[in-house]
């Protein structure tokens, strides 16, 4: 009796093992394109981010940019430079950029905001809007540079 369960415990043994034969094989044709799929939405949303970043960014320069000016057309016209300038390679539309302050007399703030489209989740072909907008403050410098 003993020999014969032994010699059907071997048995067992060999059976699992073939019947996990091909089983590693199917465990990574199921999480690879998933594990793939994980790290493509960790780099949209890393451009998210870096985007949104780059929109404050911009803002504050186009505040600067449109502060330091004589009047209040060459100001906004530096702004937008200054912004479309920064948001070259992160926007995928076109980069607006909106006087929110009222007047351009010393001592008032000039303010804008910044928006455009980012890229992020549009490389993984999903369609949703990422606007992104920023919005900055600057005084105007008293002793901007003369017209």
């Amino acid at each position: 009796m003993s020999g014969e369960r032994a010699e059907g415990r071997g048995g067992d043994r060999a059976d699992d093992r073939a019947d996990d034969r091909g089983i590693s094989t199917i465990e990574v044709v199921i999480i690879a394109p998933v594990f793939f799929l994980f790290i493509l939405v960790l780099v949209a949303f890393g451009q998210l981010v870096q985007g949104r970043g780059a929109v404050d960014g911009a803002a504050r320069d186009a505040a600067r940019a449109g502060s330091i000016q004589k009047s209040g057309d060459v100001a906004m016209a530096e702004a937008i430079k200054a912004a479309e300038a920064d948001l070259s390679d992160v926007c995928s539309g076109p980069v607006t950029v909106l006087k929110t302050s009222q007047g351009f007399e010393p001592g008032e703030f000039f303010t804008v905001e910044v928006s455009c489209e980012i890229r992020g989740l549009s490389m993984l072909g999903l369609d949703v809007p990422t606007r992104v907008s920023g919005t900055a403050t600057s005084s105007l410098d008293p002793y901007r540079r003369a017209a």
